[in-house]
């Protein structure tokens, strides 16, 4: 392998391994904020124990996630100096804004909220979480920004070489980037309310303080239920985004070859990228690719064809991560519906409690999943259009990447294996 290669793999696997903590701690601020709030409201103590053991789960997750995010800015200046020389003004600018204005705020609220308990008034302390809650999700708008730049840059103008800020209203008010935002932030409030359901499933089957986990799973189940139907609604929309903005994405995502109308939609394909085709199309649904691109049955919708071959993503990885994606994300829907169903009398369903536990890392693969398609899927560019990812690694010796490579696999996986054994350790305690 290469230096870009090795450079691709390094960053692809640091932020896998980043992206297993990040959505936890986007949706599991808010659940928690929202049970001290109601143990405000209410005075119920239930609440309070809720607020506590959901903000210790969430408080290891917060952690061991803002070590594995601190390297992944620095590979933008070890293996990617090239990228940062070029568009440094305009991607620096939203991380340090991200670094100062939110993340900050997280970290100094998280502090108050862990050691406010006893010396701060109920209502503050519960505002102090929300405040948590705002700066974590405020924290991933910036770095959403900063990537939408990069799937749909504007704001800019090139001068002497270099991509340099001209207007950061519209870098900030990024349609593309918004829409990515709402879709991933969503998605990880689906993955949060599964978390808690499939920790109070586990608890529920051994019939361990069902009060609070029967709480718990509702409040969970009522969160992931409304998460998961806004993202699908929301998805389709994004999808309209991405065939207007990134064709190649798309066609790539249905391996679609040849440009056309009424285009329908296989629920059977397989890619055969050497040959330009799919080896298998089976049970078409006329016209579906067209509307779901376009909301038109006779719109035009560009075939891989249509680009030149160095300018196509990798066809079947985008093709099998999108599949994935909302395969995951229609098991997700089916399962919260049926909890819905089975809300009142859930100790009378062991089968569907087994189910959730077991369900807990669906989510995790369908963010994963749909990661991949928003990376993978905007190859060979790294910003779209505007730089391809093969000029923006850093002229480094292939043996450098190959060892600090190394080094990431073995202290990240510790980091993630960490993680796992901590949440489980206390995850399986039971409040008193």
């Amino acid at each position: 392998m290469d230096t870009l290669m090795l450079s691709r793999l390094q960053f692809a696997f640091a932020t896998f391994i980043h992206f297993i903590f990040v959505p936890l701690t986007l949706g599991l601020s808010i659940l928690v904020a929202y049970m001290e709030t109601k143990y405000v409201r209410t005075g119920d103590e239930t609440y309070k124990k809720m607020a506590k053991f959901w903000g210790k789960l969430f408080l290891i997750n917060f952690a061991l996630g803002v070590v594995t995010g601190i390297t992944l800015e620095f590979q933008f200046g070890t293996n990617w100096s090239r990228y940062s020389t070029y568009v440094g003004d305009i991607f620096g600018s939203l991380l340090a804004i991200e670094a100062t204005a939110a993340f900050f705020l997280e970290s100094t609220f998280v502090a108050v909220w862990v050691f406010g308990w006893k010396k701060l008034s109920k209502t503050f302390h519960a505002v102090c979480i929300w405040i948590v809650a705002f700066a974590a999700n405020l924290s991933a708008l910036w770095i959403i920004l900063a990537n939408g730049f990069m799937q749909n840059p504007m704001g800019y103008v090139i001068r002497n070489g270099r991509a340099e800020l001209d207007s950061f209203y519209a870098v900030i008010t990024n349609g593309f980037a918004w829409s990515q935002y709402i879709h991933t932030v969503v998605g990880s409030y689906v993955l949060a309310g599964f978390f808690v359901m499939g920790v109070s499933a586990w608890h529920l089957l051994r019939k361990q303080n069902i009060d609070f986990f029967g709480k718990s799973f509702r409040i969970g189940l009522g969160f992931a239920l409304v998460a998961s139907l806004v993202v699908a609604i929301q998805g389709h929309s994004h999808g309209n985004e991405v065939a207007r903005i990134q064709p190649a994405k798309l066609a790539a995502m249905e391996a679609h070859w040849e440009t056309g109308t009424h285009v329908p939609m296989y629920l059977l394909s397989i890619p055969d990228e050497k040959n330009e085709k799919n080896s298998v199309e089976a049970f078409g649904i006329p016209s579906m690719l067209s509307i779901l691109a376009f909301n038109d049955p006779a719109a035009e919708v560009k075939g891989l064809k249509a680009f030149a071959p160095e300018d196509r993503p990798p066809v079947t990885l985008t093709f099998l991560s999108f599949r994935l994606m909302v395969g995951f994300g229609t098991l997700m829907i089916l399962l919260t519906v049926w909890g819905f169903l089975k809300r009142n009398n859930l100790l009378d369903n062991p089968r569907y409690l087994q189910f959730m536990v077991w369900a807990i890392p669906v989510p995790y693969l369908a963010l994963q999943a749909g990661w991949a398609v928003a990376e993978v899927g905007r190859q060979p560019w790294i910003v779209h259009g505007l730089m391809r990812t093969k000029d923006a690694v850093s002229p480094i010796a292939t043996s450098q990447v190959a060892v600090s490579l190394a080094a990431f696999v073995v202290v990240y996986l510790l980091l993630a294996s960490l993680d796992i054994y901590l949440l489980a350790k206390y995850a399986r305690k039971v409040p008193a």
